[in-house]
């Protein structure tokens, strides 16, 4: 299973490297050094939980919270702080933060806070995302059922993972060990082959639909495209 991704915010140089050394230990993790570095990064790729300072040059913890809530509404967002007062947590929390860990805190009270966040998260998703519409398809993955006006398909199970994959990370290449890795827990030589067939299939149910299409990534993997 790929790494979920954590944008960690933390100005103080040790304590940031520290941090992070442990957290990529179990997560993939992005460090920036302050709050404006932070919000500027969270735009431009997709997190799945936000660890930050609060007490942080150009834009605090507080200001850096308030913005992603803006954009995001569900990721979970962890503040870290050596600001002890009730009013300062109290503040945290109302501005959406789902937790508020104080200096100088556990490193591995961190990483459990992180996990359960992160599990909390994806249980919350699953239950949202009953389909996918797109192109004039409708795909429902729990169904593994995909159709548009004209057809219906019914999908294997591992075709309806891969193709949840693909919608999930559009225009994006994803390495044939990740996709094998998601699916199956492993890269055997073999299952490539059974992705090939799947691929394929994907491709049939998709070739009328010109915007729509499953590139081949030489040594690589393959990309979805949505144009």
């Amino acid at each position: 299973m790929h790494k979920k991704k954590v944008l960690y915010v933390e100005d103080e140089e040790t304590l940031a490297f520290l941090t992070s050394d442990n957290l990529e230990q179990h997560f993939d993790v992005v460090h920036c050094t302050n709050g404006k570095s932070g919000l500027e990064t969270f735009c431009k790729n997709q997190f799945d939980i936000v660890v930050t300072d609060i007490m942080m040059p150009e834009m605090d913890g507080f200001e850096l919270a308030t913005e992603i809530r803006k954009r995001n509404q569900e990721i979970p967002i962890i503040f870290l702080s050596a600001k002890t007062m009730k009013e300062d947590r109290i503040k945290g929390l109302k501005l959406g933060a789902d937790d508020y860990l104080v200096k100088p805190y556990s490193i591995e009270e961190l990483i459990l806070k992180i996990e359960v966040f992160l599990h909390r998260s994806q249980k919350n998703t699953e239950k949202t995302i009953k389909k996918y519409e797109f192109a004039g398809f409708v795909f429902e993955p729990e169904n593994f059922l995909i159709k548009n006006e004209t057809s219906k398909t019914t999908l294997t199970e591992r075709e309806a993972q891969l193709l949840k994959l693909f919608l999930d990370n559009p225009n994006t290449v994803l390495k044939r060990e990740k996709i094998l890795m998601e699916l199956w827990g492993s890269d055997d030589y073999f299952l490539g082959r059974s992705l090939d067939v799947f691929i394929s299939r994907l491709r049939k149910i998709f070739k009328e639909t010109p915007s729509l299409s499953i590139e081949n990534i030489p040594r690589v993997g393959f990309k979805w495209v949505s144009e």
